[in-house]
């Protein structure tokens, strides 16, 4: 049931996420809202008239709701809720993420290394083949990494094709149900990704990829990824909006710098300019600047059997690490860099030394463990 009640208010509340999720983390649950929806007072004093309204609704969407999850049935859909295992824990923790998203494929959405590419719709040779070698670079030097875009026209589909020809897992965030496939001409692709990858969305069948819901999904891009690299961008258009939400979510935000004068390298160096993103010219920078470099080593380690080390010498950024996961338990790395302080980057290069040294392990939702 949690599940269904879950989809019939996120119906409701379609265009009002926050509110929503604002409730459901006081109550807990969608069950619990719906146990409340004729007297949602009684739990929470100062809802206001529009939400007691609303949730009056609730009720009408329920049968809309089973025939979503009947559907769902039938075509290896998975909805994922909120609290699920499976949801984006690093979405999770972003203040307007979806109740529930719907997901067919087989990456793991809470991968150790997520990143989002975006870019025009109108990728130029030179966007192109940075996207060409970027990703075979990164495949290299991080094998594990998840490549999430919106499977558009232009940087988007460079993104996912080669993600695949390099073999990394990549994901696709739609603007419309799982029902259907927008554009149509990637279809063949995006048949690709069920295998290496997914496709996700947080909209219902029927619903259509009007205009707005291409902005929506953007902060779902940004969410649940590590940073957000924008490839190529006009002065004005859906990837800046996507940089911009990923900085709002503390997120690394890097920008791939062009010719002064050309149209779809404008944005782009004016986020360099403006100092709202990192300037990017290779894989090798990415993964210096992220404390990425290295996986290949912890790979190694983890096939050789770390030995655990009783006595480690750890800094003083690493034992603050320590002292707030032995205070608060297990937590993910995001959780961890807001707390903290220390920005994501630096955050995931210490993990991974605490990881080498013995001192923490990863366990299933990213969350990390002290075993000390």
């Amino acid at each position: 049931m949690e599940t269904l009640y879950c989809i019939a208010l996120t119906r409701v509340f379609s265009y009002q996420p926050a509110p929503l999720l604002q409730l459901y983390r006081q109550l807990g649950s969608a069950t619990a809202i719906m146990d409340h929806r004729h007297d949602i007072r009684s739990v929470v004093p100062d809802a206001s008239p529009k939400l007691q309204e609303m949730l009056l609704t609730v009720d009408g969407e329920l049968k809309r709701a089973e025939e979503e999850l009947t559907f769902d049935q039938q075509h290896a859909i998975t909805p994922l809720c909120f609290n699920d295992e499976g949801y984006p824990q690093r979405l999770r923790e972003c203040e307007d993420a979806p109740l529930v998203l719907y997901y067919r494929g087989n990456a793991d959405l809470n991968s150790q290394r997520v990143i989002c590419m975006v870019g025009t719709r109108h990728a130029t040779i030179y966007g192109q083949d940075f996207v060409r070698r970027f990703l075979a670079d990164l495949h290299l030097l991080c094998p594990n990494v998840l490549v999430v875009s919106g499977l558009a026209y232009g940087v988007d589909i460079q993104a996912h094709r080669n993600a695949l020809h390099n073999g990394l897992p990549t994901v696709a965030v739609l603007a419309h149900g799982l029902d259907d496939l927008y554009p149509p001409r990637h279809r063949e692709t995006a048949i690709q990704m069920l295998t290496q990858g997914g496709l996700l969305t947080e909209f219902t069948t029927h619903t259509n990829a009007d205009k707005v819901n291409f902005v929506r999904r953007n902060r779902i891009v940004a969410g649940m990824s590590d940073a957000c690299i924008v490839v190529e961008s006009a002065a004005k258009g859906g990837s800046l909006i996507t940089a911009e939400l990923a900085r709002s979510y503390n997120r690394e935000v890097f920008a791939v710098p062009g010719r002064v004068g050309d149209n779809f390298s404008e944005g782009c160096n004016n986020l360099i300019r403006d100092n709202a993103a990192t300037l990017l010219g290779s894989a090798d920078d990415f993964v210096r600047l992220m404390g990425w470099q290295t996986d290949a080593a912890l790979q190694q380690a983890q096939q050789q059997g770390i030995e655990r080390n009783m006595f480690p010498a750890l800094s003083p950024d690493e034992e603050s690490i320590v002292a707030f996961l032995r205070h608060e338990g297990d937590l993910q790395i995001n959780t961890l860099s807001v707390s903290t302080g220390i920005p994501i980057g630096r955050m995931a290069s210490l993990l991974f030394q605490l990881e080498m040294k013995g001192v923490v392990k990863t366990l299933a939702g990213g969350f990390y463990h002290l075993l000390q």
